[in-house]
C-alpha cells in the first residue's frame, strides 16, 4: 500500500509498482459525472479505491453512476451543480470534506460544446461555453484547493482540439480547451511547490461517447484521418491515463498535458 502522502514526493523504491496506481482511503471529485467520459472516471477512480463525489447539473443520472461506482465497492455521495456557478463548486468541495473528511483528487470533466460558425455564434452562447469549460474548470480548482493537502492531485480534462484545429467550426469549444491548458500550467505553477499540489491535464482525442456517436461517418473519417491510429480511442484507454496523473505513479508529473489522442496532436 502507498502512504496517503507519497503522491507528493518520490515513494519508497521498494513499493510494489501497481501499488503506485492505487487510489485507498481517497477522496475524489469528479465534475459531469452523470454520463460520457465522467461517469467512466468516477468508475475508474473507485475501482482504484478512492470514495468518489459525484457533480453534475443532471441530478437523477448520477445515481445510475453511483451504483455503478458502489460495484466497486466504493462510497459515493451525488450533488447537482452547475460548475459556472462559483457557489456551486464550493458546496461539492464542501461535501467531499464533509461526508469523507479530505479531499484528494479532482478530475475537471464538466463540460459542453458547440458548433457554429464564427460569424453567426451570439455572444451568449461563445460565454456559456468558456463559464463551463474554462471558467467552471478554475472555480472547482479553487474550492478544492483550499480544502487539498500536500499531495493532492487536480486534473483538467481537455482535448485534443484545445492542441489541433478542429475540421468542425468550435471556436468557443477550441479556445476553451486550450484556455484549460494555459489554467493548467499557472496553477501547477502556483500550487506544486507551494501546496504540494499537482495540476496536470488530459486532452482526449476522439473516443466512442455520446458526444462523437452524434457525429456523421464523414465528420469522424475528417478528424481521424489525421491521427496515425485512425481509429477512436476506449473510455478504458482514457481511464489508464486519467488514473496515472490521479495517482501516486505520476508524483513528478505537474504542469503537464498528456494527450491521448491515437497520435492526432503528434502528427
Amino acid at each position: 500500500m502507498v502512504d496517503e502522502d507519497s503522491a507528493g514526493r518520490p515513494a519508497p523504491p521498494d513499493t510494489p509498482l501497481l501499488d503506485l496506481f492505487r487510489l485507498d482511503g481517497r477522496v475524489a471529485v469528479v465534475t459531469g459525472a452523470s454520463s460520457g467520459l465522467g461517469a467512466g472516471f468516477a468508475c475508474a477512480l473507485a475501482e482504484a479505491g478512492a470514495d468518489v463525489v459525484l457533480a453534475a447539473r443532471r441530478s437523477d443520472r448520477l445515481h445510475e453512476t453511483g451504483d455503478a461506482v458502489a460495484r466497486h465497492g466504493a462510497r459515493w455521495h451525488a450533488v447537482a451543480a452547475d460548475v459556472a456557478d462559483p457557489d456551486d463548486c464550493e458546496r461539492v468541495a464542501a461535501a467531499a470534506t464533509e461526508r469523507f473528511g479530505r479531499l484528494d483528487v479532482l478530475v475537471n470533466n464538466a463540460g459542453v460544446s458547440s458548433v457554429v460558425p464564427a460569424l453567426r455564434e451570439s455572444p451568449g452562447d461563445f460565454r456559456r461555453v468558456l463559464d463551463v469549460n474554462l471558467a467552471g474548470a478554475y472555480w472547482m480548482a479553487q474550492a478544492c484547493a483550499r480544502r487539498m493537502s500536500a499531495g493532492a492531485s487536480v486534473v483538467n480534462v481537455s482535448s485534443v482540439l484545445g492542441l489541433v484545429a478542429s475540421v468542425l467550426p468550435q471556436a468557443a469549444y477550441s479556445a476553451s480547451k486550450a484556455g484549460l491548458i494555459g489554467l493548467t500550467r499557472d496553477l501547477a505553477q502556483q500550487w506544486s511547490g507551494r501546496r504540494g499540489i499537482r495540476v496536470n491535464a488530459l486532452a482526449p482525442g476522439f473516443v466512442n461517447t455520446e458526444m462523437t456517436g452524434e457525429m456523421t461517418d464523414e465528420t469522424l473519417d475528417r478528424f481521424l484521418a489525421g491521427a496515425p491510429l485512425r481509429r477512436l480511442g476506449t473510455q478504458r484507454e482514457l481511464d489508464a491515463a486519467l488514473l496515472f496523473l490521479a495517482a501516486p505513479a505520476s508524483a513528478y508529473v505537474t504542469g503537464a498535458t498528456l494527450a491521448v489522442d491515437g497520435g492526432l496532436s503528434g502528427h
